[in-house]
Protein backbone atom coordinates (compact mmCIF):
# COMPACT_ATOMS: atom_id res chain seq x y z
CA UNK A 1 0.00 0.00 0.00
CA UNK A 2 1.44 3.51 -0.80
CA UNK A 3 2.26 6.12 1.81
CA UNK A 4 -0.92 8.21 1.20
CA UNK A 5 -3.38 5.78 1.26
CA UNK A 6 -1.64 4.46 4.52
CA UNK A 7 -2.40 7.95 5.73
CA UNK A 8 -6.15 8.16 4.90
CA UNK A 9 -6.56 5.25 6.88
CA UNK A 10 -4.82 6.45 9.45
CA UNK A 11 -6.57 9.72 9.63
CA UNK A 12 -10.00 7.57 9.60
CA UNK A 13 -11.05 8.03 12.97
CA UNK A 14 -10.45 11.63 13.20
CA UNK A 15 -12.21 12.42 9.88
CA UNK A 16 -15.31 10.77 10.91
CA UNK A 17 -15.33 12.24 14.18
CA UNK A 18 -14.70 15.80 12.96
CA UNK A 19 -17.11 14.47 9.94
CA UNK A 20 -20.35 13.80 12.58
CA UNK A 21 -18.77 16.95 15.05
CA UNK A 22 -19.92 19.32 12.20
CA UNK A 23 -22.30 17.97 10.39
CA UNK A 24 -24.15 18.22 14.07
CA UNK A 25 -23.31 21.79 14.22
CA UNK A 26 -24.53 24.85 12.21
CA UNK A 27 -23.22 25.50 8.63
CA UNK A 28 -23.91 29.02 8.78
CA UNK A 29 -22.02 29.84 12.03
CA UNK A 30 -19.08 27.09 11.95
CA UNK A 31 -19.69 25.37 7.96
CA UNK A 32 -17.83 22.31 6.89
CA UNK A 33 -15.29 24.37 5.39
CA UNK A 34 -13.76 24.73 9.33
CA UNK A 35 -13.64 20.86 9.58
CA UNK A 36 -12.43 20.45 6.09
CA UNK A 37 -9.68 22.86 6.73
CA UNK A 38 -8.62 21.18 9.75
CA UNK A 39 -8.49 17.39 8.05
CA UNK A 40 -6.12 19.46 5.34
CA UNK A 41 -3.67 20.64 7.86
CA UNK A 42 -3.10 16.88 8.96
CA UNK A 43 -2.34 16.19 5.05
CA UNK A 44 -0.14 18.43 3.55
CA UNK A 45 4.04 18.36 4.17
CA UNK A 46 5.72 21.75 4.00
CA UNK A 47 7.77 21.90 0.55
CA UNK A 48 4.87 21.73 -1.16
CA UNK A 49 2.75 24.83 -2.60
CA UNK A 50 -0.58 24.97 -2.61
CA UNK A 51 -2.87 26.91 -4.68
CA UNK A 52 -6.67 27.83 -3.42
CA UNK A 53 -9.31 27.80 -6.09
CA UNK A 54 -9.89 31.67 -5.28
CA UNK A 55 -6.18 32.11 -6.53
CA UNK A 56 -6.53 30.83 -10.09
CA UNK A 57 -7.28 33.40 -12.22
CA UNK A 58 -6.74 31.28 -15.87
CA UNK A 59 -6.33 27.27 -15.26
CA UNK A 60 -4.55 27.44 -18.71
CA UNK A 61 -1.95 28.66 -17.43
CA UNK A 62 -1.53 25.41 -15.91
CA UNK A 63 -0.58 22.17 -17.29
CA UNK A 64 -2.91 20.30 -15.29
CA UNK A 65 -2.95 16.74 -14.08
CA UNK A 66 -5.23 14.56 -11.92
CA UNK A 67 -3.62 11.99 -10.12
CA UNK A 68 -6.45 10.35 -9.28
CA UNK A 69 -7.30 6.71 -11.39
CA UNK A 70 -9.46 6.87 -14.15
CA UNK A 71 -12.48 5.83 -12.99
CA UNK A 72 -12.16 9.08 -11.03
CA UNK A 73 -11.36 11.04 -13.33
CA UNK A 74 -14.45 10.04 -16.10
CA UNK A 75 -16.29 10.81 -13.49
CA UNK A 76 -15.28 14.93 -13.47
CA UNK A 77 -12.34 16.75 -13.83
CA UNK A 78 -11.02 20.09 -14.12
CA UNK A 79 -11.25 21.51 -17.96
CA UNK A 80 -8.21 20.52 -19.46
CA UNK A 81 -6.77 17.97 -17.18
CA UNK A 82 -4.55 14.94 -18.01
CA UNK A 83 -5.49 11.72 -16.11
CA UNK A 84 -2.13 10.21 -14.81
CA UNK A 85 -3.53 8.31 -12.27
CA UNK A 86 -1.67 7.32 -8.60
CA UNK A 87 -1.33 3.69 -8.69
CA UNK A 88 -0.30 3.29 -11.86
CA UNK A 89 1.46 6.94 -12.72
CA UNK A 90 1.45 7.12 -16.02
CA UNK A 91 5.12 8.52 -16.29
CA UNK A 92 5.11 8.56 -20.16
CA UNK A 93 2.22 11.64 -20.26
CA UNK A 94 4.83 13.22 -17.00
CA UNK A 95 7.79 13.05 -20.03
CA UNK A 96 6.21 14.53 -22.32
CA UNK A 97 5.19 18.06 -20.42
CA UNK A 98 7.26 21.02 -20.19
CA UNK A 99 9.15 21.85 -16.62
CA UNK A 100 9.42 24.94 -16.98
CA UNK A 101 5.69 25.72 -17.76
CA UNK A 102 4.04 25.48 -14.10
CA UNK A 103 2.01 22.15 -13.52
CA UNK A 104 -1.24 22.32 -11.00
CA UNK A 105 -1.72 18.34 -9.42
CA UNK A 106 -4.78 17.94 -7.82
CA UNK A 107 -6.88 14.22 -6.56
CA UNK A 108 -9.73 14.33 -4.35
CA UNK A 109 -8.38 16.16 -1.16
CA UNK A 110 -4.88 17.05 -2.30
CA UNK A 111 -2.75 13.72 -0.67
CA UNK A 112 -2.42 11.38 -3.41
CA UNK A 113 -1.39 15.14 -5.82
CA UNK A 114 0.97 16.29 -2.85
CA UNK A 115 2.60 12.84 -3.60
CA UNK A 116 2.74 12.94 -6.98
CA UNK A 117 4.02 16.83 -7.11
CA UNK A 118 6.89 15.93 -5.31
CA UNK A 119 7.75 12.78 -7.71
CA UNK A 120 7.79 16.05 -10.33
CA UNK A 121 10.17 18.09 -8.57
CA UNK A 122 12.22 15.17 -8.24
CA UNK A 123 12.08 14.48 -11.97
CA UNK A 124 12.81 18.12 -12.56
CA UNK A 125 9.80 20.09 -12.94
CA UNK A 126 10.25 23.93 -11.79
CA UNK A 127 7.04 24.97 -10.62
CA UNK A 128 4.70 22.57 -8.90
CA UNK A 129 1.32 23.48 -7.04
CA UNK A 130 -0.97 21.42 -5.34
CA UNK A 131 -4.62 22.31 -5.36
CA UNK A 132 -5.36 23.12 -2.37
CA UNK A 133 -8.39 21.06 -0.96
CA UNK A 134 -8.56 18.83 -3.95
CA UNK A 135 -11.20 18.97 -6.80
CA UNK A 136 -13.80 18.27 -3.40
CA UNK A 137 -12.65 22.20 -2.28
CA UNK A 138 -12.90 23.36 -6.04
CA UNK A 139 -16.44 22.07 -6.43
CA UNK A 140 -17.41 23.86 -2.83
CA UNK A 141 -15.73 26.90 -4.12
CA UNK A 142 -18.57 26.64 -6.84
CA UNK A 143 -15.90 26.29 -10.22
CA UNK A 144 -16.58 24.10 -12.76
CA UNK A 145 -15.78 20.45 -13.43
CA UNK A 146 -16.30 18.37 -16.64
CA UNK A 147 -17.07 14.87 -17.99
CA UNK A 148 -15.53 14.62 -20.78
CA UNK A 149 -16.42 18.30 -22.85
CA UNK A 150 -19.74 18.77 -21.11
CA UNK A 151 -19.98 20.64 -17.48
CA UNK A 152 -20.91 18.29 -14.70
CA UNK A 153 -22.01 18.53 -11.17
CA UNK A 154 -21.25 15.14 -10.06
CA UNK A 155 -17.95 14.54 -8.38
CA UNK A 156 -15.99 11.53 -7.89
CA UNK A 157 -14.92 11.77 -3.92
CA UNK A 158 -13.15 8.14 -3.80
CA UNK A 159 -15.09 6.65 -1.12
CA UNK A 160 -18.65 7.22 0.88
CA UNK A 161 -16.41 8.18 3.37
CA UNK A 162 -14.82 10.99 1.94
CA UNK A 163 -18.12 12.14 0.20
CA UNK A 164 -18.56 13.86 3.60
CA UNK A 165 -16.75 17.01 2.40
CA UNK A 166 -18.51 17.66 -0.96
CA UNK A 167 -21.45 20.79 0.08
CA UNK A 168 -22.10 21.01 -3.51
CA UNK A 169 -22.71 18.66 -6.37
CA UNK A 170 -23.52 15.17 -6.79
CA UNK A 171 -21.43 12.45 -4.69
CA UNK A 172 -20.17 9.58 -6.67
CA UNK A 173 -18.05 7.01 -5.33
CA UNK A 174 -17.63 3.12 -5.85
Amino acid sequence: MLDSTRRYFRFLPFILCLGLVFSISSQTVFGQSLAYETLLKTLYEDGMEVLKPEEIEDLSQFQILDTREYNEFKVSHLKGATCVGFDDLDLDKINKLDKTKPVLVYCTVGARSQDVGFKLKDLGFENVYNLYGGIIHWVNEENPVFEGQEETDRVHTYSKIWSIWLDKGERVFD
